[in-house]
């Protein structure tokens, strides 16, 4: 059984030998030698070989002939075979020789087509190369010709665009690894730019603020003229139409329009012109690409408020000069010139809340700066060029939208430190004019000379027109020179309140309260001071008590003087009223009682030189010298007050009167005179007396019968009662309305009574009357006693 299956084995693997692919026959085999029967699988395949021997040589035999042709045809074959060989290789050889050429060319042509083939290659890279490499030179272009706004620009493009189109080429990668590094040198660079423009603006804001204010200036200045000729132009319309119709123009409306042309002036280059603002804009730009605007403008805001306090720091001699304060105004405008054109050319760098909290804190500043060193000042014309300055200052900025009210708030309060200083001013002209005065009355020697006069002063006299050639005028040189300064003064005041954009009753209310101060305050000083001085005589008192009359009268003329400068009627309501009445009245009050007083100086100086003889037995016949020299100087003196008015001339001669009867009184009751005899008292009568006939004579002339007697009322009624020796009717009707010796006070007659007894002393007046010396004496102490007693009895 198991021969049978094994040559079964051995039949199929022969088969497949035979009839498989020699390649594939080794695991066949294998099989084989892994059994046991391999001999036999030898013989088997032996066998197989001797059968398949067999078989070819059988097949050989019945083709033999077949074989034999064949190789008889082959060898006939190979003769042609050689010729056919030479032939091919003779046409191969001309075939080589010919295709040398062609395989030249088609050589040739492949390097052409090679070289085409990289010529397009290399044209397509540098397609996308070039651009980066042109970028890239226009970049460097511009960074160096300081573009670098554009560079950025550039910069972006080439970094966005351009590199990623060109491909990992290592120059690419350079210029990838440079972008970051030219980005900041861009920035650092604009950085710079830019603090070199801060510190250039802060160094010409000054000249910036200049311009500006030169441009403010004559604009104003354009705009007044205009206005000037819109008024002109409108006037002689009206008068036109006054002429032609008669009637009131305004009724109906005028249609006209007026033209005005501009004027050619020397153009004034804007402040703005003065700074290039592009490294502004450039650093703007630069950082709001490189996404640091924010960083970018918080440094700006903070170097600029730096800057501002700096600017808003005046020089500490900045008061000395109207220059310095111009230097100071000028850096302000400057300051804000440029920020008004960075607000306006930029989007949000600076904004409305920024400039507008700058401008409050340079407000604040610059009003407490001009408040200190305006303080310093004491020259009016000074404060006046300050004044216009700040005006001109205000305007301009107000031209660019700041609002400047608190300036001219501070203008107004200046206004009162002006007046103070014109005060001081004008307190010194005064006192020069008063002490230059000769107070004369003013020679007129021509109708020239005095139509100088009246054009300086506003006089009118009828009677002294009429009076011819030379004459004079009953005022001295001081009433037109203070008249003069009184309206200069005016004018003073006036020149401050222009371009304060004040109403014109505003302006008329402010020139009169300050002239009323000037009045009130500086005129009426120096007249006091001139009135006190130690060395003004009665003449000069006289003049300024007629001086001060004129010049009176002539507030009035002020007031319309007042009123035709402001255009405001005196009668309006609530209009200030000068005060210069009442000035001029108490300083003419003041002249008549120096008067008053350099009289009764006079008098006692005068009395001084009184020598009596209080022990004489009996008195003189006539009255003292002094006395007479006395009353000679009071009838000249009463003579020059002629030219004051009656009732000053009365009372200085009642005064005067009364003056003299007190002082006599005095001397005769002075602790001094410890005696008095009859004698004496006799010749103290015929003085009195003497005082009595001057008062009789009229001096002054307005006084009513013997009114100025009455001043020695009181002497004449004490020397009647011891000269007529008229106790019984003094002691009896003492204390009643009719009483003779009504004046005569019981203290004086006890006084002097007193001094007619002499109990230290053994020879008394009564010596010469031996016989009736104890009677006398006796009556006299009885007179005593009753005054004592009457006293006495009255104190209780």
């Amino acid at each position: 059984m198991a021969s049978a299956e094994t040559a079964a084995e051995h039949e199929r693997i022969l088969r497949e030998i035979e009839s498989t692919d020699t390649n594939c026959i080794g695991p066949t085999l294998r099989s084989v030698y892994d059994g046991q029967e391999h001999g036999l699988f030898m013989d088997k395949l032996e066998g197989r070989i001797r059968n398949h021997d067999r078989e070819i040589e059988k097949m050989c035999n019945h083709h033999f002939q077949g074989f034999v042709d064949s190789i008889t045809e082959l060898l006939k074959v190979r003769g042609e075979a050689q010729k056919l060989k030479c032939q091919v290789t003779e046409t191969n050889q001309k075939l080589q020789n010919d295709g040398k050429e062609l395989l030249t060319s088609m050589d040739e042509l492949r390097q052409c087509r090679l070289q085409q083939r990289n010529i397009a290659t290399t044209i397509d890279k540098l397609t996308h190369c070039l651009p980066v490499l042109e970028m890239y030179s226009k970049l460097q272009e511009q960074m160096r010709a300081k573009r670098y706004y554009p560079a950025l620009r550039t910069l972006e493009q080439l970094e966005e665009s351009c590199l990623p189109q060109a491909g990992s080429y290592r120059f690419c990668g350079i210029m990838s690894e440079n972008i970051p590094r030219l980005r900041t040198h861009i920035r650092d660079v604009s950085m710079s730019d830019l603090k070199d423009f801060l510190e250039s603006i802060r160094k010409h804001s000054d000249k910036i603020g200049e311009t500006a204010m030169k441009q403010a200036q004559v604009q104003i200045a354009r705009d007044n003229a205009v206005t000037s000729q819109q008024r002109s132009m409108s006037g002689r319309r009206i008068r036109k139409e006054v002429e032609r119709t008669g009637s009131n123009p305004f009724s109906e409306k005028d249609s006209g329009i007026l033209d005005v042309e501009d004027e050619e002036k020397d153009e004034i280059p804007g402040a703005q012109d003065l700074v290039d603002f592009s490294p502004v804009y450039r650093c703007l730009h630069i950082y709001t690409v490189l996404g640091a605007r924010d960083t970018f403008e918080n440094y700006y805001r903070k170097q600029r408020r730096k800057q501002a306090r700096l600017v808003l720091q005046p020089h500490s001699n900045m008061h000395e000069t109207l220059e310095g304060y111009r230097r100071y105004f000028n850096q302000i405008v400057g300051f804000f010139v440029v920020e008004d054109h960075i607000l306006h050319t930029t989007q949000g760098l600076v904004n409305r809340a920024y400039v507008e909290e700058l401008w409050e804190l340079a407000l604040s500043k610059t009003i407490a700066a001009l408040r200190t060193h305006s303080s310093y000042c004491t020259d009016p014309d000074l404060i006046l060029d300050l004044k216009n300055l700040i005006v001109l200052f205000a305007d301009t900025l107000q031209g660019y939208g700041f609002p400047v009210n608190q300036l001219f708030d501070m203008l107004l309060e200046m206004r009162d430190q002006y007046g103070e200083v014109l005060l001081k001013k004008w307190n010194q002209s005064f006192r020069q004019i008063l002490d230059q005065d000769n107070y004369s009355p003013i020679p007129v020697a021509s109708p020239e000379e005095y139509q100088r006069i009246a054009g300086q002063f506003p006089f009118q006299d009828p009677e002294l027109d009429k009076m011819p050639f030379p004459k004079k005028l009953p005022f001295s040189e001081f009433v037109p020179k203070v008249y003069s300064q009184l309206k200069e003064f005016i004018y003073a005041c006036l020149k401050y309140s222009e371009d304060l954009h004040l109403s014109s009753t505003e302006i008329d209310d402010m020139i009169r309260k300050s002239t009323n101060l000037l009045l009130t305050r500086t005129l009426s000083h120096c007249l006091q001071y001139a009135i006190k001085k130690k060395n003004v005589g009665l003449a000069e008192l006289v003049q300024i008590i007629i001086n001060t009359t004129h010049l009176e009268q002539s507030c009035h003329y002020l007031e319309e003087f007042i009123s035709n400068i402001t255009n405001v009627p005196p009668d309006t309501i609530n209009a200030t009223k000068l005060y210069g009445t009442s000035t001029f009245k108490d300083a003419r009050h003041a002249a008549e009682e120096e008067i008053y007083i350099n009289l009764n100086q006079k008098i006692d100086q005068f009395l001084q030189l009184a020598d009596y003889d209080w022990t004489a037995a009996q008195g003189g016949g006539q009255a003292s010298d002094y006395l007479s020299d006395l009353i000679a100087f009071l009838c000249s003196t009463f003579t020059v007050f002629t030219h004051l008015p009656g009732k000053v001339a009365q009372t200085a001669c009642m005064s005067a009167c009364k003056h003299l009867s007190t002082s006599l009184l005095q001397l005769l009751l002075e602790a001094d005179v410890r005696q008095v005899s009859m004698g004496a008292l006799q010749q103290f009568n015929v003085d009195v007396k003497e005082c009595e006939r001057f008062a009789r004579a009229g001096p002054v002339p307005g006084f009513q019968g013997d009114t100025l007697l009455l001043a020695f009322i009181d002497l004449r009624q004490l020397l009647d009662l011891f000269t007529q020796w008229d106790w019984s009717t003094y002691l009896a009707d003492y204390g009643r309305p009719t009483c003779k010796y009504l004046r005569v006070n019981p203290h004086t007659a006890l006084a002097l009574l007193e001094k007619m007894k002499d109990t230290s002393r053994k020879n008394n007046m009564f010596a010469q009357f031996r016989k009736n010396e104890r009677d006398k004496q006796k009556l006299i102490d009885t007179v005593v006693k009753q005054l004592r007693n009457l006293i006495a009895t009255n104190q209780a």
